[in-house]
């Protein structure tokens, strides 16, 4: 019934016991997410591998952690970077703790991964986001916009290599996270 009403909170997903499936709370809504594949898996823990051995001390790299966009909305990006400081037990982060969140596109998550995500991180102040498309590798960098539209803006994409300076000073070459 709950589930109808799309009544459920963030409190509730708190409550799951361990051993849950991964889910994801949108508008209220507990919304199971199917496992992801080998090859999706692969370029996610290579680049969260590549961005905990680059990213400053003021930045920690993470994956599939669940970050509150909302009081009825949280997603689990694939890999994320947070400020440091964050305490190692939360399994929920707010979204002004993340600085980047990245989803790699899967075939069953391409809608979501390329216009709701992007909407719903902006939406709620993530600074950078990436979407990374598996077939073959190639990694779009945006930045949110300047004013106060909470848009993303395409800053650099490339399948060889991704140089930037926010929101640390990098190039990453594509080979490094290409299974």
């Amino acid at each position: 019934m709950r589930q109808q009403r799309a009544d459920y909170t963030l409190e509730d997903l708190l409550t799951l016991p361990d051993d849950a499936p991964r889910v994801e709370l949108v508008a209220g809504v507990i919304q199971v997410t199917p496992s992801p594949t080998l090859g999706h898996q692969n370029i996610a823990s290579l680049l969260w591998l590549w961005l905990h051995s680059h990213a400053p001390k003021h930045l920690g790299a993470a994956q599939a952690i669940g970050v509150r966009l909302s009081h009825n909305t949280s997603r689990q990006p694939d890999v994320l970077l947070h400020r440091a400081g964050v305490a190692s037990a939360r399994s929920i982060l707010r979204s002004d703790d993340v600085v980047l969140a990245v989803e790699v596109v899967s075939p069953g998550t391409r809608r979501i991964d390329r216009f709701a995500k992007p909407g719903e991180y902006a939406a709620a102040g993530i600074p950078f986001y990436w979407r990374i498309e598996q077939d073959p590798v190639h990694v779009y960098a945006y930045r949110v916009g300047p004013g106060g539209e909470r848009q993303y803006e395409l800053v650099a994409d490339g399948a060889d290599v991704i140089e930037l300076t926010e929101p640390f000073d990098m190039k990453l070459s594509i080979a490094e996270i290409r299974p």
